[in-house]
């Protein structure tokens, strides 16, 4: 038992909280509805308007096609806006945080590098869907025309069962957080989400989900740069968040059990501090006949519920390491997971489909390395605050994503709630929007014009994509009231997910990249890795935890097990069927797919010249694995030697978070502008009815653009200057 005094760097106010947000919502409950309901008839109506003023004043078309593919035309800026917007689900913004809370420095970085390679990779495929089927509408329709209807229906039920999973935790983390910051119903919040998805998807299709997917992350990136300079500029800095991390993991275990009992109090100068019984202040009262078993309050089924002490797997139990085991068993969860997530991902695909063959890959590239400053600039923020502030946050809050809630709360009062509010509604209503979308295309596309109306039109296949998305809105609120009641959290599933579609993801890449890849091969691999790693978790649980239950399905070696399992036998499977069965595949299917409407924008011989086509195959493979192998190998290796971190070292890393940020928030909001220069002065002078001069561009912009984007790859040709008269 202690005997001297047990000081905390806890603010006072937090004294004897069993949890952060117990009973004590910091925005009025009307506050949050306001924004769940308000942002998505503002977004409705700006995002329709856009389209319908581009379709005005510019001549666009709005066909069958471009509903669901934004004609083809997409450029370099807007397609890597999309990608960060599609990628920043709401675990990005809380899982994140959650994993600092719980592992230090390295949660945030295995998060960030562990999710940013597959969207570098799927660049490559982005590539060759440009090269071999230029007319394609989802990833489904691909493997239809290759490997038949079994394996076309097989990997419908993946993509299907993809959108359904992430679409969850988007659902689970939204009304999780809006009931910690404004009180509102989870089964209503649940409800009311999918509404501000519906209303613009159904109305203008995937290039008004594109358009409010770029509003998202420039909001996004605004409220980010805005929590990482708070932490460690204005109200902190880092040199003082490193002294109390040190604090932190100097409290033994006995002195945590004090610090967050529910009598834990210090005297008014906060230098004698212990449990208070009687009005009396000791260490003393906090045990014995007298005193209260703090260990109830600290312990939930012997583990700690708080982020207190000494961090067990981890070099000498800091904070500040990358040397921590269990931060490298979610890194490779992290990455197993994620690419089901992105490979098995129709919104993906569409984005590819969507993007100018000349900016596919680009956009791929620049929004993946964009996309890894949200979570690795916000979480070391937020996540690595919460810790050394030692806010009352238990794990069962953590779990479910309300770290930055906590944080952002604590700093900014009612103004960060509000702002992490938005935050995590931009998040939600942009990735909703492109599942959507997703679910929606395969609907109309794979199971109504193929196995119900193999006549269809356009204007069937509109019809129907809007119908799907009013329904899949409505039946994933009813699948998010489930899940809560279940009990189920967004750290759960966010670790589950892999499980289930990670045996999809090397037939899908052996689909476009490898012609011996066999039909039924796929199939069995697709299957029999899902079924494998579902044995492995359940058996893994039972050993592991002595029985079966949310929680034992639920521990970070049980879930590795069962991740590892479904994606290297899938891949043995496959593998081994395809040389005993190889196809030898011609490709000529796949550019023979037919458009509805003969729209070919985005299809011209320039666009597809092979040539060029076959160049920026070899850009992206190069840069791609490159720069996959900085930040999952070389990075990790070379912060090894640090140890536990200096304090110069830990500045030096919160730099290149915050220059990172810096540099990516630039980029990703002025580069759309830049790109669609052209087409906004045509807009503007219909409005207006004035002659407009040819668009005058910072230079800043210029270069920026020729510094990030053609960094080798094949020489993009100029557009010619629009004439722009009255």
């Amino acid at each position: 038992m202690p005997t001297d005094n047990v000081v905390s760097q806890m603010d006072s106010k937090y004294y004897g909280d069993e949890t952060f947000f117990e009973n004590k919502a910091p925005l009025p409950q009307w506050s949050g509805y306001a924004i769940v309901v308000g942002f998505g008839v503002f977004f409705s109506f700006v995002t329709s308007g856009i389209v319908w003023l581009e379709a005005k004043f510019t001549g666009t078309k709005v066909t069958s096609e471009f509903f669901n593919t934004a004609g083809r035309d997409i450029k370099i800026g807007l397609t890597a806006s999309v990608i960060v917007s599609q990628w920043t689900w709401a675990a990005t913004l809380l899982q994140s945080s959650n994993v600092a809370w719980q592992f230090g420095v390295s949660g945030p970085f295995w998060y960030a590098s562990g999710a940013t390679i597959q969207v570098l990779l799927f660049g490559i495929l982005a590539i060759e869907l440009k090269r071999r089927a230029p007319t394609c509408h989802t990833v489904c329709e691909l493997v239809l025309v290759r490997w038949g209807k079994t394996a076309h229906k097989t990997f419908i039920f993946f993509s299907f069962l993809t959108s359904i999973i992430v679409t969850s935790m988007l659902l689970l983390g939204g009304s999780a957080t809006m009931k910690a910051l404004a009180g509102c119903d989870v089964t209503l919040t649940s409800f009311l989400i999918p509404w501000g998805v519906i209303l613009y998807t159904a109305a203008g299709g995937l290039k008004a989900t594109f358009l409010a997917s770029y509003i998202h992350t420039g909001v996004i990136f605004v409220i980010l740069l805005v929590m990482v300079y708070t932490v460690y500029v204005k109200e902190y800095s880092t040199d003082e968040i490193y002294d109390l991390l040190e604090k932190t993991i100097d409290h033994s275990f006995e002195e945590c059990e004090i610090i967050f009992s529910e009598n834990y109090k210090c005297d008014s100068s906060g230098t004698s501090c212990g449990c208070e019984v009687d009005g009396e202040i000791s260490i003393e009262n906090c045990f014995g006949d007298g005193g209260n078993d703090v260990s109830e309050t600290f312990y939930d089924d012997d583990f700690p519920r708080y982020a207190c002490g000494s961090v067990k797997g981890n070099r000498r139990g800091s904070y500040l390491t990358m040397l921590s085991a269990p931060g490298l068993v979610f890194g490779i969860i992290n990455i197993i997971g994620n690419f089901g997530t992105v490979f098995v991902d129709q919104s993906y695909w569409q984005s590819a489909i969507a993007a100018k063959p000349a900016a596919a890959h680009k956009g791929y590239m620049l929004g993946g390395m964009v996309w890894f400053t949200i979570p690795f600039a916000l979480a070391t923020a937020c996540g690595l605050a919460a810790v050394a502030l030692q806010l009352p946050i238990d794990a069962e809050e953590a779990s479910k994503g309300l770290v930055p809630p906590a944080v952002a709360t604590h700093v900014y009062g009612k103004t960060g709630a509000l702002m992490i509010s938005i935050m995590l509604f931009m998040a939600i209503v942009s990735t909703g929007s492109a599942e959507s979308i997703a679910v929606a295309s395969i609907a109309a596309y794979d199971v109504y014009r193929t196995y119900f109306n193999p006549e269809a039109t356009g204007a069937d296949i509109m019809r129907v994509s809007r119908i799907v998305v009013v329904v899949y809105g409505l039946v994933m609120g009813v699948l998010a009231v489930i899940l809560n009641a279940i009990g189920l959290s967004l750290g759960w599933v966010y670790l589950f997910m892999g499980i289930v579609i990670g045996s999809a993801v090397i037939p899908l890449w052996n689909l476009m990249t490898w012609e011996n890849a066999s039909a039924r091969g796929a199939v069995f691999a697709a299957w029999g890795g899902m079924i494998l790693a579902l044995i492995t978790w359940f058996v893994a649980a039972s050993i592991a935890g002595g029985s079966i239950s949310i929680a034992t399905l639920g521990n970070n070696y049980v879930m590795l097990a069962a991740n590892v399992v479904a994606i290297c036998s899938s891949g043995c499977i496959h593998f081994v069927h395809s040389k005993l069965y190889p196809q030898n595949y011609d490709w000529k299917s796949m550019a023979e797919i037919q458009l509805l409407d003969n729209d070919r924008s985005g299809l011209s011989d320039e666009d597809l010249d092979p040539i060029k086509l076959e160049e920026a195959k070899a850009w992206i493979a190069k840069v791609g694995w490159g720069f996959t192998i900085l930040i999952v190998v070389v990075w990790p290796v070379l912060s090894t030697p640090a140890g536990v971190f200096t304090k110069d070292y830990f500045a030096f890393w919160v730099f290149i978070a915050l220059l990172w940020g810096l540099t990516a928030s630039f980029i990703i909001v002025f580069l759309p502008i830049y790109e669609s220069k052209n087409s906004i002065y045509l807009v503007l002078d219909g409005i207006f009815g004035t002659s407009l001069s040819a668009p005058i561009v910072p230079a800043a912009f210029a270069k920026t653009e020729q510094v990030v984007l053609k960094t080798g790859g094949p020489e993009e040709e100029e557009e010619e200057e629009e004439n722009v008269a009255a």
